[in-house]
């Protein structure tokens, strides 16, 4: 991950998933953020990402764009590993980055819990602060923040909204608690 560029957004581009619009921005460095797109806003769900979604030209053939939207798809049609990322430009504090490579290491249909992550990155008593840090992703579903449970087993926080993390979970065929609200989207 480089942190070592101006920023400016290289390009962007959006694309329709099973859980609604994704927007996928990128820098020269690499993917920059993946976010759901708010239905009728046209920006972000997640505020960090609308002022780069502003700038830079619509552009699917960009290299990191097009990995990443590759890398989209497959993972949407049922290659959940998405082993395929482009080089990323993740900008973060030292211990947000080291968060944001722990979650990359997380095999899709497993979860880990906050202190499973906190004890990964060599902060164990760090928990909350882990919570801000996955919290802050900004590339969601590749970076796969969702795959982050609360100590109980519990779905918590997810800036996409939980019926996504639930639907993502169960995606990848991750073993889910039971939710006797029944709250959980469906796959079809």
């Amino acid at each position: 991950m480089s942190t070592n560029n101006d920023g400016l957004v290289a390009a962007w581009a959006e694309m329709d998933s099973p859980l609604g619009a994704l927007r996928v921005v990128a820098t020269a460095e690499g993917l920059r953020s993946v976010a759901f797109v708010a239905p009728g806003e046209g920006l972000p769900r997640r505020p960090a990402a609308a002022p780069l979604a502003a700038t830079g030209p619509r552009d699917d053939a960009h290299p990191f764009v097009a990995g990443a939207l590759a890398a989209l798809r497959a993972y949407f049609v049922g290659d959940c590993d998405a082993a395929q990322l482009p080089p990323l430009d993740l900008r973060g504090t030292p211990m947000q980055r080291d968060v944001w490579n722990a979650l990359l290491q997380i095999p899709a249909g497993t979860t880990r819990t906050y202190q499973q992550i906190a004890d990964a990155v060599g902060r164990p008593r760090a928990v909350r602060a882990i919570g801000a840090a996955v919290g802050a992703n900004p590339v969601g579903v590749l970076v796969p923040c969702h795959r982050v449970i609360g100590a109980k087993g519990a779905l918590t926080g997810y800036a996409g909204g939980l019926d996504r993390k639930r639907w993502l979970l169960a995606h990848e065929g991750a073993m889910l608690p039971i939710d006797v609200r029944g709250g959980a989207l469906s796959r079809a």
